[in-house]
């Protein structure tokens, strides 16, 4: 994991307003008012006749971020990701692993995060360079020194039996970075001598599970040293791994298999091969912007993506490498980043051509009703311009020649907590020759945007509710399905719990039933009761006047547009965290509302990002 240097020019930060809505000669045009451009302005073309695949969200890998014991972080934080891979060994664990006596509490941690990288659905890449103790610190030995290879010989014994009783399937990264002294402080030959050994012991051992290699500080390049003397030497020993991987820090996935391609070809290494950028995102490049444009880098590239972790001590062994921040009760709770990959998560169906600029390029998907675009870019300000083409291609997303324009920004916030996308326009426009053009205003280099295209006919919205005395999110206790479940307020951390969809109420104005996402359920006043104190719960939605909540506008100094108080429509009372309090699980309830504008009614004043 070595220290990155920046990819691409930087630029100031500050970022947008509104929508304003047009149409130009052939296109229909959305802007996304925001400051003036600061760099030259770019457009990236979206064409959905055009498909590239169904998506298989290659990105979604890390290194590290569970805890040593693998209880943490929360399942959701992998699950609403369609998390993919984790690659991991013990690093930094007490003892220097073998060589300092203390293999035992590195295979512990790294049998439970197998096992629990299983449970999750992904796959584990284990590294036995961290098991052996080369994880960056000065290590007393290293394999075949003095050409005494039996201490080696002795630990690949014991790690193949355990792997072995504990039943498991992983992918062989067989040593990290041994191009650089901090991971592989011998000379090069004595290296692939230890790839030769390993690579046959492993074949033998384990015939179906995948080797990868030589995870190398370094990106593709016909003229790299190491690169080639490695290719030259598994070549002519027939130790071709099955999976070729090296570490863009930074780097460009695309340009880098491109590369990759033309040095195995000449050697007669037969490719398509899988590839695997096993540490992607340098430490500036871990932003909402950033990490988008590689993910958009890697599905063109078809390379699977593992995302670099920099982290040390306790926090190398949490925190999802680095989408995650704790707070000061020690909870998690997402970066922007995470959402960034929330969304792409969430995009299904098939995958669709993306044309990109010098800055900016986007992962594109289309489905049934809806079509979704994840912008990426980093390192620039300036005017994008996404032009969406050949809308008469998506399924039900065009009505009447109009489509329901989405964009959403996913702020960077510093690197600190967010608590959900940020709705900067959402609105109906027509579509001009199957085509249609938003323009986002990128004066913060490190936030994002998304774009989703939705039938005219949707006007509802998904969202969390943040109250504003507390800044804890309105979450369905418990993740709870039962009728009845109370509502509580707690720390926003992202979850399907704590996000709403807002249906609106045909003909009345800005109201709606609030469904929660994890249970499928409606926001409910208990009993239909008009009293003050009365529980909000959940409950099997049946369009009851208890169920319908309008959403009234908050104005007053310093509150923030996205400011409502949710009135229940059947008594007029307000959604109101109970006694005003700021703990973590505090009930919500039913109460008078206070006026705008006076007094303190901040538990009463619910922010709504998705609005």
């Amino acid at each position: 994991m070595k220290t990155p240097s920046r990819r691409r020019p930087g630029g100031a930060r500050a970022l947008v307003a509104r929508l304003v809505v047009g149409l130009l000669a052939a296109t229909a045009a959305v802007t996304v008012a925001g400051s003036p451009a600061r760099a030259a302005d770019e457009s990236i073309t979206v064409n959905f006749a055009t498909t590239t695949g169904t998506p298989t969200y290659r990105a979604s890998g890390w290194i590290y971020g569970m805890t040593e014991n693998a209880s943490g972080p929360a399942d959701h934080f992998y699950r609403d990701v369609k998390f993919q891979y984790m690659r991991a060994g013990g690093a930094q664990l007490p003892g220097s692993g073998w060589v300092g006596g203390n293999y035992d509490r590195r295979w512990n941690s790294t049998l439970a995060q197998a096992r629990r990288t299983a449970a999750l659905g992904g796959q584990f890449i284990i590294l036995p360079h961290d098991l052996w103790g080369a994880d960056g610190a000065g290590i007393s030995r290293f394999p075949g020194d003095n050409g005494n290879w039996t201490d080696y010989d002795n630990f690949l014994t014991r790690l193949i039996r355990d792997v072995r009783a504990a039943g498991l399937t992983v992918q062989w990264d067989i040593w990290n970075e041994p191009n650089i002294t901090i991971f592989w402080n011998r000379p090069i030959s004595q290296y692939l001598e230890l790839w030769r050994r390993t690579y046959q012991r492993l074949r033998s051992e384990f015939p179906d599970q995948l080797i990868v290699g030589p995870s190398c500080a370094c990106v593709p390049s016909t003229n790299h040293a190491f690169w080639n003397q490695y290719l030259d030497f598994v070549r002519s020993t027939n130790t071709v791994p099955d999976i070729v991987s090296w570490h863009s820090l930074p780097g460009d996935p695309v340009a880098n298999v491109a590369a990759a391609n033309a040095t195995l070809d000449p050697r007669g290494i037969a490719h398509p091969r899988p590839y695997q950028i096993n540490e992607y995102g340098a430490t500036d490049e871990q932003n909402p912007a950033d990490g988008a444009w590689y993910i958009a880098r890697l599905e063109r590239a078809r390379a699977d993506g593992l995302r670099a972790n920099w982290a040390g001590g306790g926090n190398l062994h949490n925190d999802l490498g680095n989408l995650l921040v704790r707070n000061s009760a020690g909870q998690h709770q997402p970066k922007g980043e995470w959402w960034a990959y929330r969304y792409y998560a969430s995009q299904t169906g098939q995958a669709v051509s993306v044309t990109a600029s010098q800055s900016y390029d986007a992962y594109a998907t289309k489905a049934t009703g809806a079509a979704k675009v994840l912008v990426g870019g980093g390192r620039t300000t300036g005017n994008l311009t996404v032009n969406l083409q050949r809308l008469d291609t998506t399924s039900g997303v065009v009505q009447n020649n109009q489509v329901r324009v989405l964009t959403q920004r996913i702020p960077y916030n510093g690197g600190g907590a967010v608590q959900g996308p940020v709705t900067v326009s959402n609105s109906v426009v027509n579509v001009s020759n199957n085509n249609v053009a938003v323009t986002l205003p990128y004066g913060n280099q490190t936030d994002t945007y998304t774009v989703t295209l939705l039938p005219p006919s949707d006007t509802g919205f998904q969202s969390v509710a943040v109250a504003q005395h507390s800044q804890q999110c309105l979450d369905n206790t418990g993740l709870g399905t039962a009728d009845g479940n109370l509502q509580q307020q707690y720390y926003c951390e992202g979850g399907d719990q704590q996000l709403w969809n807002f249906r609106p109420v045909d003909g009345v104005a800005n109201t709606y039933t609030v469904v929660n996402q994890s249970s499928g359920k409606c926001l409910d006043v208990s009993g239909v009761s008009t009293a003050d104190g009365a529980a909000v719960h959940q409950w099997t939605c049946q369009n009851g006047l208890n169920q319908q909540f309008t959403l009234r506008k908050v104005t007053y100094a310093g509150n923030d547009s996205h400011d409502y108080q949710l009135v229940a429509r059947h008594s007029g009372k307000c959604v109101d965290v109970s006694g005003v309090s700021t703990a973590a699980q505090a009930r919500v309830h039913q109460w008078t509302c206070n006026p705008v504008g006076q007094g303190s009614p901040l538990n009463q004043t619910w922010r709504i990002w998705g609005r």
